[in-house]
């Protein structure tokens, strides 16, 4: 396993990287905007084409496109460079009329996504003026997701991985810059989107003319390869986004509620990404080429050796990730955001999010490891049953507990969802013998909680109340955090050396 290794490491420092600039960009947004009625704005217009970005370039269009550039790589340069121009030229021809109709349809996008905003007309318009502006980031982040399959699919992970830290630079420098300068400062923000997906995209391009792989495009739709890709692309979508479809949902039903809920639960999922993404997009981008060529080659024990790999790497980084978040919970957001745009009580509020988020950290993990097996064995039906079941569960569970815990119901129904289809997911491998745990595992999941609550028990009481962090100076706060997590990390790897773990053995 150890080019898996280093494969993953290389995808995790990039995605590393990009988070880092991700919460400076959170951080800027927060104390340049705070959170009102124009960030909820925002946020609901730039959720539509971000959708687009986590649903392709997180993992649907890799499960649907692997395999097929795989088939095509056997068959030889020349099979390959031609489907990569098929397709190419089909998708950028597709999105075309797609992006247009987006536009010219925004108010009824707004009224879909954000029903709540119908009763405040300016905040309306403003959101249709935002969405008008991102919807092109639509088509520029789907043309990259698809050359970012292309490269990982020859093991370079290197460049896909560090691109979505464009948009943040990009987006930073228009908040400081350019907010200033217009007479509505967060249209900054929509000019930030569509600059920074055209720079996803361009990116790669040159690794890709490198590799040789970047033809002329050509409209070929019905190409029996990419009639065979866009057929899987509908499955794949779905067999991977339930926590994006969750997500999405947390947004409509928040319009609903108090001023400010979208900003808080935006906030609190940043939060919540930032080990969900170095961790899940790591191990399901690499992690599916190689289950795929098992899979090709019918070698059916590395094939169930790589996955359990992935999940007992997981199982011990993904579970002190969740129950540490979920402890620092209220420090974390204080220390990041609160400011004089960013209120006690915004802090308090996202805080509560972020507790409910960070719970699914572990499901959500799961199921970014476990879905790239089905893909790779071509059973794209199976994720998609599953995702149908949570989804449908899901809906129940978001309108229930947003009556009684606004928010923090709609974070918590879509943990609770992506706890569901990970059950499934999990289920339906065991039951095909397809998976079975390695010996060890059971023993290995007790050790990881035990430690996990001990870490978790130990920064819950020493960090204290959130109300001292609230009144602390900025130095003080980064300084204590850092302290903390520090404290957190050595705890929870004594307590694993304590248990007898040994995470050489688990990287091997």
């Amino acid at each position: 396993m150890g080019r898996l290794v280093t494969a993953v490491a290389t995808v995790g420092g990039a995605t590393l990287i990009s988070r880092i600039l991700g919460f400076v960009r959170d951080l800027t947004l927060a104390r340049v905007f705070g959170a009102d009625a124009a960030t909820d704005a925002f946020f609901v217009a730039f959720k539509i084409p971000n959708l687009a970005r986590r649903l392709f370039a997180e993992g649907a269009f890799a499960t649907a496109l692997v395999p097929a550039l795989q088939a095509q790589q056997r068959q030889g340069k020349t099979a390959l460079v031609s489907f990569i121009a098929a397709l190419t030229g089909t998708l950028a021809l597709t999105l075309g009329p797609i992006t247009l109709l987006g536009i010219l349809g925004a108010p009824a996008l707004i009224l879909t996504f954000a029903p709540g905003f119908g009763a405040a007309p300016e905040q309306f318009a403003l959101a249709v003026d935002l969405l008008r502006l991102t919807l092109p980031y639509l088509a520029w982040v789907i043309l990259a997701a698809l050359a970012a399959s292309i490269l990982n699919t020859h093991e370079r992970f290197g460049i896909p991985a560090i691109t979505p830290a464009l948009l943040n630079l990009v987006m930073i420098a228009c908040a400081l810059w350019l907010a200033p300068r217009l007479a509505t400062p967060i249209m900054a923000l929509g000019w930030g989107v569509l600059l920074g997906g055209l720079l996803q995209l361009a990116i790669q391009l040159p690794s890709l003319a490198r590799l040789g792989l970047l033809p002329r495009p050509r409209f070929a739709p019905c190409a029996p390869e990419v009639v065979q890709v866009f057929r899987r692309l509908g499955p794949s979508i779905l067999g991977v986004s339930v926590g994006q479809i969750s997500l999405l949902l947390d947004t409509v039903l928040a319009s609903l509620l108090a001023a400010g809920s979208i900003s808080w639960l935006y906030y609190a999922d940043r939060l919540m990404e930032l080990p969900l993404g170095l961790l899940g997009a790591a191990l399901g981008t690499v992690i599916l080429p190689r289950l795929t060529r098992h899979h090709n080659e019918r070698a059916f024990q590395p094939f169930m050796d790589t996955l359990d790999w992935a999940l007992r790497l997981g199982l011990v980084l993904g579970l002190p990730a969740a129950i540490g978040l979920a402890a620092l919970a209220g420090p974390i957001v204080a220390t990041l955001f609160h400011s004089q745009s960013f209120s006690a009580e915004d802090t308090r509020m996202a805080a509560w999010g972020m507790i409910a988020y960070a719970l699914g950290i572990p499901p959500f993990l799961l199921i970014r490891i476990l879905v790239p097996a089905y893909y790779a064995r071509q059973d794209g039906q199976t994720p998609v049953r599953s995702a149908l079941i949570a989804l449908g569960l899901g809906l129940i569970l978001h309108l229930a507990l947003m009556v009684r815990m606004g928010h923090v119901g709609l974070a918590l129904a879509t943990t609770l969802t992506a706890l569901l289809n990970a059950i499934l997911l999990l289920q339906q491998l065991m039951r095909a013998g397809v998976y079975r745990p390695s010996a060890g595992l059971a023993q290995l999941l007790i050790q990881t909680l035990a430690a996990g609550l001990c870490m978790g028990l130990a920064l819950g009481w020493g960090a204290g109340p959130i109300a001292g962090w609230l009144d602390a100076p900025e130095i003080e706060r980064l300084l204590r955090l850092a302290a903390w997590i520090l404290v957190g990390l050595l705890i929870y790897g004594g307590m694993l050396a304590l248990f007898g773990v040994k995470l050489k053995a688990l990287l091997a």
